[in-house]
This record gives C-alpha cells, sequence and structure tokens, in this order.
C-alpha cells in the first residue's frame, strides 16, 4: 500500500505545473531633467517554478529599451533574466528601462503605460506613475 502512495505521489509530482508565475510591482519613472529620455525602474517577481526572461519593453509613449550597469558601466541589452522564485530588479545604478524619443516630458503625477514582453510567458501591461525626481522607494528597489 505504501508503493501505491509513493507511486501516486510521483504522478502528481510530474503534473506539476512548471511555468513562469510573475508579478510587478513598485514601478516608477522619476520626472526626467530631460524632454525626451527617461528612466523607469520596477520589480518583477517569479513565484513559478520556471525561469522567463524580459525580451522587451514597449510604450506608446516612445521608445523603451532594456540597460544593465556592470562596473558603473551602462550597457543595453537585448534580455535579462527572470529566475525561478526569484526576482528581477530595476534600480537607480543598476537594471533599468532606458526611454527615449518620448513624444511628451513625463511630470510628476502623470502615469506612462508600458508592456512587457517575455520568452515564455504573456505580455504584462504595467502602468508606471512619475514621481518626483529625487523618489526614493521605500522597499523592493
Amino acid at each position: 500500500m505504501s508503493f501505491a502512495v509513493l507511486a501516486g505521489a510521483l504522478v502528481l509530482a510530474g503534473c506539476s505545473d512548471s511555468s513562469a508565475d510573475l508579478t510587478v510591482s513598485g514601478a516608477y519613472i522619476p520626472q526626467p531633467v530631460s524632454a525626451d529620455m527617461a528612466a523607469g525602474y520596477l520589480v518583477i517577481a517569479n513565484s513559478g517554478d520556471a525561469k522567463d526572461e524580459l525580451t522587451s519593453v514597449t510604450s506608446a509613449d516612445g521608445d523603451v529599451t532594456l540597460h544593465e550597469t556592470n562596473g558603473g558601466a551602462m550597457e543595453q541589452v537585448t534580455r535579462l533574466a527572470v529566475p525561478a522564485h526569484g526576482q528581477l530588479v530595476f534600480k537607480s545604478g543598476a537594471n533599468h528601462l532606458m526611454f527615449d524619443k518620448l513624444k511628451r516630458k513625463p511630470t510628476q503625477g502623470d502615469t506612462v503605460t508600458v508592456e512587457l514582453h517575455f520568452a515564455q510567458s504573456d505580455p504584462v501591461v504595467v502602468k508606471m506613475p512619475v514621481k518626483s525626481a529625487t523618489y526614493v522607494p521605500k522597499t523592493g528597489h
């Protein structure tokens, strides 16, 4: 009888969902100094069993590219990993979104909508509030 229970548990384990389960929090854009460029920050959490990758970000407000900072040097990248049971964090001085060729200068109180595109998961629409230029989040970044 123990064998039957063990075999049933193995069958159920084999049927487990092995996909990413993504949520986004803490999204914001500091009010930019420039009229046509801005940076954006957020946290993508993956509570799923499978990793995923952020492959692009689109916005009707302008071009958006992914950047990472290594050793003080900023570099545009084509994808960033979202680890299983982990996070992809965008924060000042590290990974960030770069907005270029903005159609209007975002000002404090505005909201910029972006769509995050992933290698495996469905796109996620995020509304990014524009905060003061000196805004520092209390958690998550």
